[in-house]
């Protein structure tokens, strides 16, 4: 893979920065007063459940939808102010494919190329840079309607990549695709960070956040409800210990007085018991069941995940109306 082509690589200290940004439709406030910031070379996830702002705010840091108040500066340039400026350092993958379907990869790429205002001996190579970053080299002439849904997202990644852009939005990149498509563009996007690349990621995958993002934000009725690292918010989440008893009756009452444990279940001989550091109350739990004589026949750990994070701030799934 061409990856040291792929972008030009900046040294400002903030890619974007949103600030105050809000937006309503009517009596709907879709956004209200959400700000942060994303630096070079860090992938930023925004998350949250189907109507939570999350599109809207997409729209207004890309250009296409005005704010009601607040600004987005993309490299230091105002999205409204300067929007040329802005938008020739900005890439945006959407959720819904950006590609004509009855024109070859190739031909895709020479279209956007050319709305990128580039053309010539430069486009053509620029268009086998992207190919090859995204792994359709040999497959470019043919047309996209015969793409799987892999090949279709990794083209339209590669189309936002044609003006090496310093700014990467990626909209559900990875929705609908198949495992070995998506390892491949989860790996792309670890290499543009890596290059310095600041990248604004959302996904219905929460597993992904996990693993690529530097920093998230939650947002919920269009208002920013956490914002931290992976690892700042699993900490406030809760994790769990479930035990198979085999025989016995543990004292509920005694394992509640366990620091750190914040609630004890026991149902049909499950003991489920919920605490923020569920690994550091094992022994402990373990040492109260023996002198009790119970015998415990299997031990489940659940640390916490940004899953179980999410849950507990939204009450949805991410998927959720």
């Amino acid at each position: 893979m061409i990856l040291h082509k792929v972008l030009l690589v900046t040294t400002k200290t903030v890619s974007v920065e949103v600030l105050s940004l809000a937006r309503s439709y009517g009596q709907r406030q879709a956004v209200a007063d959400i700000s942060f910031s994303i630096a070079p070379g860090e992938i930023f996830g925004f998350l949250g459940p189907n109507g939570a702002g999350k599109s809207t705010t997409i729209g207004m840091i890309a250009g296409l939808i005005a704010p009601d108040h607040g600004t987005v500066k993309i490299c230091g340039f105002d999205i409204v102010a300067d929007r040329q400026s802005a938008k020739q350092r900005l890439g945006l993958v959407p959720q819904d494919l950006a590609l004509y379907e009855t024109l070859s990869a190739e031909d895709n790429l020479q279209f956007w190329g050319q709305m990128y205002g580039l053309g010539g001996v430069a486009l053509r190579k620029r268009i086998g840079e992207v190919l090859e970053f995204v792994g359709l080299v040999g497959r470019e002439k043919e047309q996209v309607a015969q793409y799987s849904s892999g090949m279709k997202r990794r083209l339209n990644v590669a189309a936002a990549l044609l003006h090496k852009p310093e700014v990467l939005l990626l909209d559900e990149p990875t929705v609908g695709v198949d495992p070995q498509s998506r390892n491949r563009l989860l790996e792309g996007i670890a290499h543009l960070k890596a290059q310095g690349m600041a990248i604004l990621y959302t996904s219905h995958y929460l597993e992904e956040a996990e693993r690529l993002c530097d920093h998230v934000a939650i947002v919920e009725s269009g208002r920013l409800i956490a914002l931290g690292t992976p690892q700042t918010l699993k900490a406030k989440g809760g994790g769990s210990l479930r035990l198979e008893v085999l025989s016995g009756f543990p004292d509920l009452a005694e394992i509640k007085k366990l620091k750190a444990v914040a609630r004890v279940i026991w149902q049909e001989n499950l003991l489920h018991i919920e605490s923020d550091r569920p690994q550091t109350i094992i022994a402990a739990v373990l040492s109260l069941l023996q002198a009790e004589g119970v015998i415990i026949r299997n031990l489940e750990l659940f640390e916490p995940s940004l899953e179980t994070v999410f849950l507990q701030l939204t009450g949805k799934s991410l998927r959720d109306q």
